[in-house]
């Protein structure tokens, strides 16, 4: 019976680990090598070693009703789209609602994870840490929860790109990258075109003399703002889920794609990719196409080479007098306190059985929350995750054998491979409404369609045409919360206060003026 678990990290995975241990009666010690809370959402003016860094001006791309946790909403009065101080400021509410914040030992750093000598029968592990002024201690676990994320170790590949060693200006990752100032005046190159290389570029552009994005695929690129301005996260709906499932995906891609170049055609902005664009999660930024229609912005295909201040792109075009290179090339992964025995390698990915679970142990004691990628925001992701993970620890859910879960866990890689374009730095994803669904079944909480039909038709509306917001998943079950029903009615509500009051803000400054 497990009862003392080890959380390690106490950003968003952590929080919310910490909170479905309390909620099944464990007793958790979360473990944060740093200050504070909030993980990747900590602003920090200098970026720090082995540790996910974020930008001064970062804001998130998902709507606040797809991002928060189920069972606490984020206040009404907070902007649909957060800046990073808000993300953070919720965290601190949520884990003073729940008090969670007596169970986290800051500044504390996980050095080793091991099963004990008796693992096979006790499923415990020996756990070591470090105190900033550098004090040991040994502890023993009766489970352990992972939720170090993998945005720490920045993938810096030099290699790739033949004469950087002779690049006469400054090069570094977009991990190292906080703002602007360093590109007033300067001549850039960003390398990537995911959503921070994006970002990056747009944001330079304002203050640079020219901005080069070099990508090597292309991208698709989405609007947050939406259809009558409404968040473009609304349309991630039930309805729509279920006619992804009884639709040709490539009709799909043939309409999406034919909705994006209605707005700006990608293949005369020079961002058409080479995939389809359900293939992968797409670039989110509303600011790019008029950077790049102004001129601010120049797409280029991949690099060829560098010679001294000179980049030459794969087209033959080149930049010249350039002063600056930003690497937004992504993340390596790893958990180095963990032994190799307790990773499952399967294709570029560690493999997890329901992407949580390692399938090769003898004891299911160890699980890793947050290591996903899907088109949603990770926080109801990792909750639900967690939620499952704490009902298996308890023995509420039986996992399946070890051969049963390998081979679950290879049809995984099959399938990933299958529907999304997959390599070394993006393995891990997930559809967000089929991978919740699927936790929810597990747990006992996935919403029953036809039970809303028959007894609560006005819900059954909101569940089916309504975003699949985190609060379906309290509405019956283990864990079921009064308030879910509700905070389902009111979700639009949130979204409409805040606008109105931007728009009682804006006319009251506008009299004022006149």
């Amino acid at each position: 019976m497990v009862h003392k678990v080890a959380v390690i990290g106490a950003g968003p995975c952590g929080l919310t680990s910490v909170k479905a241990c309390l909620d099944e009666g464990m007793e958790p010690t979360c473990f944060e090598s740093s200050d504070d809370m909030g993980g990747l959402w900590k602003f920090k003016e200098v970026s720090e070693p082995n540790r996910a860094s974020i930008y001064r001006s970062l804001t998130i791309n998902v709507w606040k009703e797809m991002m928060c946790y189920s069972d606490y909403p984020i206040p009404a009065d907070y902007p649909n789209y957060m800046h990073h101080s808000k993300i953070l400021k919720y965290f601190r509410m949520y884990a003073d609602h729940f008090k969670l914040l007596q169970y986290i030992r800051f500044q504390t750093k996980v050095k080793s994870v091991k099963q004990r000598p008796d693992f096979s029968r006790t499923g415990q592990w020996d756990v070591v840490t470090e105190t900033r002024d550098g004090y040991e201690e040994n502890h023993i676990f009766d489970a352990i929860i992972c939720c170090t994320g993998h945005f720490n170790y920045p993938n810096l590949p030099l290699k790739d790109f033949p004469g950087i060693e002779t690049f006469e200006g400054k090069y570094f990752h977009s991990w190292d990258y906080k703002g602007p100032e360093d590109m007033h005046g300067k001549r850039v190159v960003v390398i990537g075109i995911g959503n921070s290389g994006g970002d990056i570029a747009v944001e330079g552009s304002r203050v640079a003399e020219q901005v080069y994005l070099s990508t090597r695929s292309g991208a698709w690129v989405i609007r947050q703002v939406s259809d009558n301005g409404l968040p473009v996260d609304r349309f991630n709906t039930r309805f729509v889920h279920i006619m992804f499932r009884l639709l040709p995906m490539r009709f799909l891609n043939w309409l999406g794609e034919k909705k994006l170049n209605s707005m700006y055609d990608h293949a005369m902005y020079g961002l058409k990719p080479k995939h389809r664009l359900f293939s992968q999660i797409p670039v989110i930024n509303d600011d790019l196409p008029f950077r790049i229609l102004s001129g601010s912005v120049i797409v280029k295909p991949n690099i060829k080479e560098i010679s001294g201040s000179t980049v030459v792109f794969d087209d033959g075009s080149t930049a010249e007098n350039v002063d600056l290179i930003v690497f937004a090339t992504g993340y390596n992964y790893d958990f180095p306190y963990l032994p190799k025995n307790a990773i499952y390698k399967s294709g570029h990915r560690i493999g997890l059985y329901k992407h949580v679970f390692p399938p090769n142990l003898e004891q299911p004691t160890l699980a890793i929350v947050g290591f996903i990628h899907s088109d949603g925001a990770i926080m109801p992701q990792a909750e639900m995750q967690a939620r499952f993970v704490t009902r298996v620890f308890k023995g509420d859910k039986k996992l399946p054998s070890n051969q049963a879960m390998i081979k679950a866990v290879e049809n995984d890689t099959k399938k990933i491979a299958k529907n999304y374009v997959v390599s070394k730095l993006t393995p891990l994803q997930v559809d967000l409404v089929e991978y919740m669904d699927d936790l929810a079944k597990d747990i006992g909480v996935q919403p029953n369609l036809l039970w809303l039909f028959l007894t609560d038709f006005p819900l059954f509306k909101k569940v089916l045409w309504g975003p699949v917001t985190a609060y379906q998943y309290r509405l019956m079950g283990p864990g079921k919360w009064e308030g879910a029903r509700k905070a389902i009615f009111t979700q639009y509500d949130h979204k409409y206060k805040r606008c109105c009051q931007i728009i009682v803000i804006l006319s009251l400054n506008y009299l004022r003026a006149v």
